[in-house]
């Protein structure tokens, strides 16, 4: 299975993006998505995973969307959360994989046997961070993340 991760959006949805999940069972999207066309845009291309960030708090097209979500994924159970300070403490045993979004960083971190991802920010560019997405490719119990750089 093949789970393309982004986050970031801010509004901007890249070409750049679309085409690096093409192909993904599942989409998930960790928030701070700007405008309900992207969503639109990423279930045409798969089912959708999607937290609201804190930009979209106040935007009523998101008001449906929940601030923390679980759900499975074939190698077990996901957490997303916007902000990985809204992980709660402590983490339920049978998560397997945190994503997160919020700092525009892309980080791949495991703690435990348990996958913490980030795949930065994958709209407006911020500071000199990268213009990232991440993709998991899962294969039985075992999750094999990747950072995909979508600018040189």
């Amino acid at each position: 299975m093949k789970i393309g991760l982004i986050s970031d959006t801010h509004g901007l949805l890249r070409a750049e993006a679309v085409d690096t999940l093409l192909g993904c069972e599942l989409i998930v999207h960790a928030g701070d998505i700007g405008k309900p066309h992207v969503l639109e845009v990423l279930r045409a291309l798969a089912p959708v995973q999607v937290v609201r960030g804190n930009n979209d708090l106040k935007q009523p097209w998101a008001d449906g969307l929940p601030d923390q979500l679980r759900f499975t994924l074939g190698c077990g159970e996901a957490l997303l959360v916007h902000d990985i300070a809204d992980v709660p403490v402590p983490l339920d045993e049978a998560v397997r994989v945190v994503i997160t979004g919020h700092s525009h960083k892309p980080r791949i971190d495991w703690r435990d046997g348990r996958l913490f991802i980030n795949p930065g920010s994958a709209g407006p560019r911020r500071f000199k961070l990268p213009v990232t997405v991440a993709v998991i490719e899962v294969q039985g119990d075992e999750m094999l993340p990747r950072i995909i750089s979508l600018l040189d």
